[in-house]
């Protein structure tokens, strides 16, 4: 009479995986946000300057002190 092993009690599974996965993909589109905006103001400034003006950058007057 061969009774089969007594398999231990599985444990529910463990959400950190996930979670850690949500995290990491959501500060990489964050991050990717970020660098989209840099890449696209360089490129409008460089477009300005590349076009032969001299006033391209923004300049910050202090009026608003």
């Amino acid at each position: 009479m061969n009774e089969p092993a007594a398999q231990p009690p599985k444990e529910p599974d463990s959400r950190r995986a996930a979670v850690l996965g949500l995290v990491v993909t959501l500060v990489l589109i964050v991050l990717g946000f970020i660098l989209v905006r840099v890449l696209g103001n360089a490129g409008r400034l460089q477009d300005c300057v590349l076009s032969g003006r001299s006033n391209c950058a923004p300049i910050d007057s202090g009026a608003a002190q």
